[in-house]
């Protein structure tokens, strides 16, 4: 039961961390929490050692100042960062950049299909009826939110079969 669990824990919460981003263009603040938290119990029941152990913590503390620093920059949403570090502490310094690459990568074709998206609804609004300030209106509409939380969640499942959790449970 506990390596089930140790194997299903960290992908559930980044399923339902993505789907509300999509959904609401949020992370909430108790499911970083709670993806943040349940690292430590998990981490004793398995039995990681405990220099493992600190390298998890060094990478969950890498990625919270990362995701500071993209925020502070207006790259990233601040649940987005928070989301990114807690994770962080599940995949450790080994996989961290692993998992870094894939969600970077994720987060491009996520940003190309909407940015692709927007397009296409802007020219489809500028060739319609037109009204006064709609194309200054829809030049705003060109840069989009992006639910970042998405391509986090790929990246999250993507470097997990490569994790601790996977070869040491």
């Amino acid at each position: 039961m506990l390596q089930t669990l140790s194997l299903c824990l960290l992908p559930s919460l980044m399923i339902v961390a993505a789907l509300t981003d999509v959904s609401s263009f949020r992370i909430p603040n108790w499911l970083t929490g709670l993806t943040a938290a349940l690292f430590f119990p998990m981490a004793w029941m398995t039995g990681m050692p405990l220099a493992e152990f600190g390298w998890h913590l060094v990478a969950g503390v890498s990625l919270f100042f990362l995701g500071y620093a993209l925020f502070a920059f207006n790259l990233f949403g601040g649940g987005d960062a928070k989301m990114m570090a807690a994770a962080g502490l599940w995949f450790g310094t080994s996989q961290s950049l692993q998992f870094l690459i894939v969600t970077s990568l994720a987060g491009g074709v996520l940003a190309a299909a909407i940015a692709g998206w927007s397009a296409f609804m802007f020219f489809w609004e500028f060739h319609g009826p037109r009204v006064e300030g709609v194309i200054a209106d829809n030049i705003k509409k060109i840069r989009p939110k992006l639910p970042y939380g998405f391509a986090l969640c790929v990246g999250a499942i993507l470097t997990f079969p490569q994790s601790w959790w996977m070869t040491s449970v």
